[in-house]
């Protein structure tokens, strides 16, 4: 097994900024694909992209349009200021 392509469930859970308990529970579940090997989980790298980003259903992704939008709306100015002050430094 090409120790480049997969990653363990530790180096996942720090990967997405949650427990390794929540990524057990996507694995157990079969959000995330993973094959046990002894009493450990190898996830592929090119699974953990298919599985996370397909998830997203319309409805999500009008919510954050929507905000995203009120967003640039109400702090557009904010924004772009921000955005020269980091390209000035």
């Amino acid at each position: 097994m090409d120790k480049n392509k997969y990653i363990t469930v530790p180096e996942l859970a720090k990967l997405l900024g949650i427990s390794r308990i929540a990524v057990y529970k996507k694995v157990k579940s079969g959000q995330i694909p993973a094959k046990k090997i002894g009493r450990n989980y190898a996830i592929s790298k090119n699974d953990i992209a298919r599985s996370l980003t397909g998830k997203m259903t319309s409805k999500s992704k009008n919510r954050i349009d929507k905000a995203v939008k009120k967003t640039v709306r109400e702090y557009g100015d904010v924004l772009k200021w921000l955005g020269k002050e980091s390209r000035a430094s």
